[in-house]
């Protein structure tokens, strides 16, 4: 089977300069809308990667996810949430781009097609095979994050994939490849869009299931978020009323303020 780079094909929609500002809008929502059809087609392949992780962080395992571009933005911006959403120690769901931190808002030149730096990345994090690396490429054709996977499986780490092309090179060397085929850019080649918004998708699957996986949220409620801002506290303290069936909002709010968390204000409430 011949490799096809979907990702990078032309689109049907051409001469963009032309459109008025309406149609350029509605064109773009119009391809938008194909993202989640073709995520909803890619759940089967989801649902393994994402009991393998549970299994593997309830062990004490980590989740990387490694990207260059877009794709490492993502993956960093996925794993900078979960501490204040869930609750969780930094350092057990990382983030690596290809180029360091300063690719986070700067293109470093070459930085995706170095072969070696991404297993050097991940060796610097001692990896072990409790451990799962999960490498997000839009085309599939990152040397990068193809070189981390193919490193990493012979360390006998579990790899899965997020890309948008079937059957490319790093869904060869994943052993939990999700391929979320989009089609055709509505600019052609530019992956931040379609592909972009589908790894986004992706990634808030596998992160919030495997929170929910691992205990890290009650009933719908966050109840290990972090109290960092007015609104969170003021959020906590009306889960923690609701959970309890305390009235008096100030001391629901003393109490969640003293103990960290919903999840510990409620505990200490119902001894």
């Amino acid at each position: 089977m011949n490799f096809e780079r979907i990702t990078e094909s032309s689109g049907q929609y051409r001469h963009l300069e032309k459109m008025s500002v309406h149609e350029i809008l509605t064109n773009i929502n119009h391809e938008d809308k194909e993202v989640p059809i073709a995520v909803e087609k890619a759940i089967p392949q989801i649902e393994k990667l994402v009991a393998v992780i549970s299994d593997k962080m309830l062990t004490g395992g980590r989740l990387f996810y490694m990207g260059a571009g877009t794709s490492g933005r993502l993956g960093i911006l996925d794993a900078s949430e979960i501490p204040p959403t869930y609750g969780m120690p930094y350092g057990l769901i990382i983030g690596i781009i290809a180029g360091g931190e300063m690719a986070i808002q700067k293109p470093v030149e070459n930085a995706e097609d170095d072969k070696e730096q991404g297993w050097i990345d991940l060796k610097e994090y001692a990896i072990t095979e409790k451990d799962v690396v999960i490498g997000i490429a839009a085309s599939g054709t990152t040397p990068y994050v193809i070189s981390a996977l193919e490193e990493s499986r012979k360390n006998k780490v579990i790899t899965g994939c997020i890309t948008c092309n079937p059957g490319s090179p790093l869904s060869k060397h994943a052993d939990y490849p999700i391929e979320v085929v989009v089609g055709p850019e509505f600019v052609t080649g530019s992956t931040r869009m379609k592909s972009g918004t589908a790894q986004k998708l992706v990634l808030n699957m596998i992160s919030t299931t495997v929170m929910i996986q691992i205990g890290r949220v009650e009933d719908n409620k966050m109840v290990n978020m972090q109290l960092t801002n007015i609104k969170l506290i003021d959020r906590g303290t009306k889960m923690l009323m609701e959970k309890t069936g305390m009235k008096d909002y100030e001391k629901a709010k003393e109490l969640l303020v003293r103990h960290g968390s919903v999840r510990k204000a409620a505990d200490f409430i119902n001894q």
